[in-house]
């Protein structure tokens, strides 16, 4: 079974301009991103879609594959979907091209549930939550799953709520009690894993109601009643979104080196 990984890399930004480029001690993020994909074991191909010719370029300077794609999209998806309709790979994963920190084992626990079960439409990674201000925070894609770990729901809301919380004394105290989230609270790793024929039927479909409402495509797939398998591991991500993102970045990797 062939598995293709594909990058979107989109220049303009309105947070980050040219947030691929940026540098991190010494080389673009994309390239960080880039090489953490390649660790994994059971990727054969790594694809950067992009819609500028910058990016391109630097991809092929580091003796990466990339590939031009449409200016026109609107989601990292649907620059996937473009890319994979050329491609014959079984299984397409959605890696994004702003988490510089990703590794290739992480990335695998994304993959294995498509190799063992063929009812899986995506399937993707979450990781615990245990400060309030990551789970009040809307920046932080919450996701609620049922007892076998499929998608219930995505929301930017704190979820799911304890009734009993009383939030008003963590928020104005949020270190003073240890662990005070329930341990099924977690946070969405955007890493997406796909058949390939459903990638396309996917983007495909209509924005639907929640979906906008949220700005979460994941929403997509459940109000059409698809299924959404995730993994629970012990990472961290950091996005970068803006430029004080990046300084965090290399905050934590001059400290791992």
């Amino acid at each position: 079974m062939k598995i293709s990984a594909v990058i979107p890399a989109r220049y303009g930004s309105t947070r980050f301009e040219g947030k691929p480029l940026a540098d991190i001690l010494g080389k673009p993020m994309i390239q960080h991103v880039y090489e953490g994909v390649s660790q994994s074991k059971l990727i054969d191909e790594i694809i950067v879609a992009t819609d500028d010719e910058r990016i391109l370029k630097v991809v092929q300077g580091f003796s990466g594959r990339a590939v031009m794609t449409s200016p026109d999209h609107t989601t990292g998806s649907d620059r996937v979907a473009e890319v994979a309709r050329k491609l014959k790979s079984e299984i397409i994963v959605n890696v994004q091209g702003d988490e510089p920190l990703i590794k290739g084992s992480i990335i695998d626990k994304a993959i294995r549930p498509l190799l063992t079960d063929k009812t899986i439409s995506i399937s993707t990674l979450m990781t615990r939550i245990d400060e309030v201000k990551d789970w009040l925070n809307p920046h932080i894609v919450k996701v609620v799953v049922d007892q076998k770990d499929f998608g219930l729901y995505f929301s930017r809301s704190p979820i799911p709520f304890p009734r009993d919380l009383h939030l008003e004394r963590l928020e104005s105290n949020p270190f003073g009690t240890k662990r005070p989230l329930p341990k099924r609270v977690f946070k969405h790793i955007g890493v997406y894993a796909y058949p390939r024929k459903f990638l396309l039927k996917l983007s495909k479909m209509k924005p639907t109601p929640l979906e906008k409402l949220e700005k979460l495509e994941q929403l997509r797939v459940l109000e059409n009643g698809y299924r959404i398998k995730l993994t629970a591991v012990d990472y961290e991500p950091i996005c970068v979104d803006t430029p004080d993102d990046l300084e965090k970045v290399m905050e934590f990797l001059s400290r791992s080196h």
